[in-house]
């Protein structure tokens, strides 16, 4: 399998074997709202994102902010990075949309399941 890995800004083409061994099943391994279901939004506050909202996939701290209130953003658009355990995590508009505002600034901690960027 080819897979396209970007580390610091610099993009890699891999080669993954994949193992078709059958694994042993393994139980679920539950992040954020830890009931099994799917996270809700609900309106702002750490740790939950609201409506419109794009949230952190894990906890770290806010490394770059790469758009401003007002910018058009697309699909897949990097919006900001977090860092955690010393390594970048880009974070992706889901959609086409506007930013509606920025939620957090560089070096802001912030939880899981955060929102950090409102789109409209």
């Amino acid at each position: 399998m080819k897979l396209k890995v970007t580390v610091n800004g610099v993009a890699y083409d891999v080669d993954v074997d994949v193992d078709k061994t059958p694994n042993t099943p393994m139980a679920p391994i539950l992040f954020g709202g830890g009931s099994g279901g799917p996270m809700k939004a609900s309106g702002g506050g750490a740790g939950k994102a609201g409506e419109g909202e794009v949230p952190a996939p894990l906890a770290g701290t806010v490394a770059k902010i790469l758009v401003a209130e007002g910018d058009a953003v697309k699909a897949g658009q990097v919006l900001l990075t977090l860092e955690a355990m010393k390594m970048e995590t880009e974070i992706n508009a889901p959609a086409d949309g506007t930013v509606k505002g920025i939620l957090v600034a560089v070096g802001d901690a912030v939880q899981g399941g955060q929102g950090l960027v409102a789109l409209g």
